[in-house]
């Protein structure tokens, strides 16, 4: 496992050059940016998009759907298994992005003010490219482990995480949010994804 500090001006270049050690040996690859929600995971992903001739899937668009009731009455382990329909993931996007052919799918339409509303009617179009960067919590879970060839978890102290979110999402989101998902979180990355699990972890605390 390789630690990164993000606040370093090489954290990007460091990354990129694993992921130029991979190219050398397949193309596409398939980089999964894990971590708790509020890291930073899509600013990186964005950033290796741009330097690294990558594309970015965002994970959250596969979110199964429902509203806190739906969520409410079932447990963590539950959660960590449905909240993000990997099989449609996996069979509409990432697949076909291996297999050097254009991905399509409908975004997730949502709200904080109302939270999940469903699926926008637009259709989000991703054309083949040599580095495919999947970012979202749960990216790097098992069901997805023959397809990743790089797992990055991205971390930050607590407290930074959840003031990131409260400005981002608002405080009565986001106390909801905390309650409903932050035991599913715990499991996953204590017992599911472990930080020594992953082959590099960046501290972002830039």
């Amino acid at each position: 496992m390789k630690e990164i500090q993000r606040n370093q001006q090489s954290a990007p270049g460091a990354i990129l050059l694993d992921i130029h050690q991979l190219l050398r040996h397949k193309n596409p690859v398939l980089v999964a940016l894990d971590g708790r929600s509020g890291t930073g995971k899509s600013t990186i992903a964005n950033e290796l998009a741009k330097h690294g001739d990558g594309v970015v899937v965002v994970g959250d668009d596969f979110y199964s759907g429902g509203d806190d009731d739906v969520w409410s009455g079932i447990s963590a382990e539950e959660k960590v298994a449905k909240v993000i329909d990997w099989q449609r993931m996996r069979k509409q996007v990432l697949e076909p992005l291996l297999a050097k052919r254009p991905a399509h799918w409908h975004p997730l339409d949502f709200h904080p003010e109302r939270g999940w509303v469903g699926w926008k009617d637009e259709t989000i179009t991703l054309e083949p490219a040599p580095v495919i960067l999947l970012d979202g919590a749960y990216s790097a879970r098992p069901e997805l482990a023959d397809l990743v060839d790089l797992a990055i978890l991205v971390e930050v102290n607590d407290i930074t995480r959840r003031e990131r979110l409260i400005l981002r999402e608002g405080p009565d989101f986001m106390s909801r949010w905390h309650r409903l998902w932050d035991p599913a979180e715990d499991l996953y990355f204590t017992y599911i994804r472990p930080r020594s699990s992953f082959d590099i972890v960046v501290s972002n605390e830039a």
